[in-house]
């Protein structure tokens, strides 16, 4: 049974989240929690809660399915909206300041005995 979460527009830059989504993606789910744990970037917390809500979404939809079979099938970081500022510096010039944010979505599903062939 496969679990789905998502978040938009979390305050992260989307290439330093696909940095934290690249370590976990197909693994299992323990494993990958316990991967986020130990991972010291801004986007390891957010990721980490979204696989466990995913997680949590598929055994609500089938109690049946066991945690420890459950993998990452797919874990898309997609842009968000990009805020834009103007910082003045010396001189009269001035700096654009972006701060870019993402959708992440995470998709668990159970393995089964099956794929592997």
């Amino acid at each position: 049974m496969e679990g789905r979460a998502k978040i938009r527009n979390v305050s992260v830059a989307p290439r330093k989240a696909r940095l934290v989504a690249d370590l976990v993606r197909n693994q299992y789910v323990d494993d990958a929690l316990n991967q986020l744990l130990f991972t010291h970037k801004a986007a390891a917390p957010i990721i980490y809660k979204l696989i466990q809500s995913a997680a949590a979404n598929a055994q609500y939809q089938e109690p049946a399915v066991a945690i420890e079979n459950l993998y990452v099938k797919e874990i898309r970081v997609d842009e968000g909206i990009t805020r834009k500022w103007i910082r003045p510096r010396a001189r009269g010039m001035a700096n654009r300041i972006f701060k870019r944010q993402s959708h992440i979505t995470v998709v668990v599903d159970e393995e089964s005995e099956n794929d592997g062939e």
